[in-house]
């Protein structure tokens, strides 16, 4: 299926979206690779350059920037040297934000090592809090919901939205249309959403695997009406995607694409939904620029977004 409406620059504008959740900064250190170490059966790699990203909910953010909306970015840091680059990065690209610190935190930090153009290993920094961090900033939420046409969710499983329902709840009541991509296999602490958006791992994870379209058909509706969802969209890689609705389902096949790289393509595909959806477009109609720009940001490598001209090319 094909989208009956593409908005214009302005229509984009003038819609906002919030953006919740886990933010990171990825980090990528690019090298040669010309010998094995001595000491271990490890590639040696010379870095020549680096490069850093905003990352998690944070390119979420960004991405719905650089397609053209307006957009703020509400989320929970430590106080250390990562946090301080991510409101630089953010700030740079334009992207509003309203970032809580916390001293107990640690800001988390992915870092890739890049050799002949290919990803040779991944560093992790990062500490789960020990405390919901982002029950701190209701008062924040609250104030934002207002100005905003939509509220994106995005979960990394980081543990920034322990306790989402709260904030669920108070969206629904302001009118504001929900999108969450999910983490973990506990959806009930997404009951009330407008729709989330698992992919198929992601999805197995809660409702087990299906033996055919008819068994999936009926597990993902038993899912929506037991969340009390309007809709499920599951991201089905080059399966394309399926948008489950009380009574229909609908399907798009996959763009075929060289793949580079699926980091964040989850990212560009729900901020794409959610602005999207502040245009008023449909879900059915708004899940087919969202697969389109998911087709679009996999030849690209690392955490990366895409422009209003790339997509409505």
């Amino acid at each position: 299926m094909k989208p009956t409406f593409c908005p214009d620059h302005q229509t984009l504008a003038s819609r906002r979206v919030l953006v919740v959740g886990d933010v990171m900064l990825d980090r990528y250190w690019f090298g040669a690779v010309e010998r094995i170490s001595p000491e271990a059966p490890v590639p040696v790699v010379r870095v020549a350059s680096e490069q850093e990203r905003v990352g998690g909910a944070a390119n979420v953010a960004l991405n719905v920037k650089t397609l053209g909306g307006s957009v703020t970015l509400l989320s929970m840091v430590g106080q250390d040297e990562p946090a301080r680059r991510l409101r630089e990065l953010l700030e740079a690209h334009g992207v509003a934000t309203v970032l809580g610190q916390d001293p107990g935190m640690q800001t988390i930090v992915k870092l890739r090592i890049i050799g002949r153009n290919q990803q040779l290993l991944r560093v992790d920094f990062e500490r789960e809090p020990t405390h919901e961090v982002l029950a701190q900033m209701l008062g924040d939420f609250e104030r934002e919901l207002a100005n905003h046409d939509v509220v994106l969710f995005s979960d990394y499983g980081k543990g920034g939205l322990a306790h989402i329902p709260r904030m669920i709840e108070m969206a629904r009541q302001a009118g504001k249309p929900v999108l969450i991509d999910p983490k973990g296999s506990d959806y009930a602490r997404y009951a009330g959403a407008t729709v989330i958006t698992p992919n198929r791992a992601e999805l197995q994870q809660v409702i087990g695997n299906w033996k055919d379209e008819a068994d999936l058909i009926a597990k993902a509706e038993a899912l929506r009406v037991q969340l009390g969802l309007d809709a499920l969209l599951l991201t089905r890689s080059e399966e394309g995607m399926s948008l489950f609705e009380p009574g229909q389902v609908s399907n798009v096949q996959a763009q075929a694409r060289e793949v580079a790289d699926v980091t964040g393509a989850g990212d560009t595909v729900i901020a794409t939904m959610a602005l999207m959806m502040a245009c008023g477009l449909s879900m059915a109609d708004a899940m087919a620029h969202a697969n389109r720009a998911g087709g679009l940001v996999v030849a690209k490598f690392g955490t990366a977004t895409l422009s209003y001209e790339e997509l409505f090319a």
